[in-house]
């Protein structure tokens, strides 16, 4: 089985496309739906070739690419060979990453007994088990995570939500957020992720590769 990259190499490995939480994403603008779908035949025949497929998210002038090794539970070097080989098609066809546009919600639940849990999110949601967290089957849903409690604390939220975004969108996201009413709960964790709170006390992080193993 192949071996997994440490997400902040995955984050360096090829240009213009990011490590988030579940793969290697790249987003990608088009000035029209014929070129789109071009681009998405391309990198079929690509994914074809090289005998690893990718999810492809295609709308009227943008792609989105996400590719993870799931037999391996990670980011490997199939994932960077794939997505070399997106990027010269996207030189040929002269197109450009937006790295600002990329993000993958998770939404992240507090609990003290974590496989107590999880199995009931699991059938509510129909989500599949992957690792300590739960995944949407079709690849379309926010990703699940279980965060480990020590203590009850009651006088926080349990859920909050995981916004993960490419290294340089942090602080601007996170600037807007403020300027939006929100507040830095704790930037302790930086840049991994900071904590963030709107103006009644819920929480969300925004979270990037950056020192990830």
């Amino acid at each position: 089985m192949a071996e997994t990259l440490p997400l902040h190499e995955a984050n360096d490995a090829v240009p213009g496309w990011r490590a988030l939480a579940a793969g290697l994403h790249i987003t990608v603008a088009t000035a029209d739906f014929a070129t789109a779908l071009a681009l998405v035949d391309r990198i079929g025949a690509i994914a074809e070739e090289q005998q690893h497929h990718p999810d492809l998210d295609l709308r009227w002038g943008r792609v989105h690419v996400v590719t993870a090794s799931h037999d391996a539970g990670g980011i490997t070097d199939r994932d960077v060979r794939l997505a070399t080989s997106v990027n010269e098609v996207l030189a040929e066809m002269g197109l450009e990453p937006e790295t600002t546009r990329l993000g993958e919600v998770e939404i992240a639940i507090d609990a003290l007994d974590i496989p107590a849990v999880r199995p009931f999110w699991a059938a509510v949601l129909g989500y599949d088990e992957r690792g300590p967290g739960l995944v949407d089957p079709e690849a379309i849903r926010p990703l699940l995570w279980f965060q480990q409690m020590d203590e009850p604390r009651p006088q926080r939220n349990r859920i909050h939500f995981d916004v993960w975004v490419a290294q340089e969108e942090a602080e601007p996201r996170i600037a807007r957020a403020l300027e939006a009413g929100g507040r830095l709960v704790s930037d302790a964790e930086a840049p991994r992720f900071w904590v963030l709170a709107d103006p009644e006390g819920n929480e969300a992080c925004i979270c990037t590769s950056a020192g990830r193993g």
